[in-house]
């Protein structure tokens, strides 16, 4: 059985859900370093444009779908990664900053047996 890439904490989908009332269908992409470190970034879906460098983890909360950027998948690629939330502001534009909170990225790493299945079954989607 091929793992998911991406999960996020009840916690995590409660305010996802929140978010979707307010502001519509929702997208993540997983920050590279710019505005709040390598934090996810939540945003009205299609507000971030996406392009042929950017990778499909999978999704969340049923359809929200969490991009990466491919340099950074082949460097977490080996990592399954959680959205969580917690209490604080980050100095992003991310959707729930003005709610109190903020998304934040908890990973652990793949076993040999799902990492195997997760290369036999090949790279996710690109932007294209």
């Amino acid at each position: 059985m091929v793992p998911t890439r991406v999960t996020a904490t009840p916690e995590a989908e409660a305010m996802m859900r929140s978010l979707t009332r307010t502001h519509g269908p929702l997208m993540f992409h997983q920050s590279g370093g710019c505005c709040d470190g390598s934090a996810p970034m939540c945003f009205p879906r299609g507000e971030f444009r996406v392009g042929a460098q950017d990778v499909l983890l999978g999704h969340v909360a049923g359809d929200i779908p969490v991009w990466i950027g491919r340099a950074q998948f082949d460097y977490w690629r080996h990592t399954q990664i959680m959205i969580d939330i917690v209490p604080g502001r980050g100095a992003g534009m991310s959707l729930e900053s003005p709610e109190g909170v903020r998304f934040i990225v908890r990973s652990r790493v793949f076993t040999d047996e799902e990492y195997v299945a997760l290369e036999a079954a090949g790279d996710p989607a690109d932007g294209n």
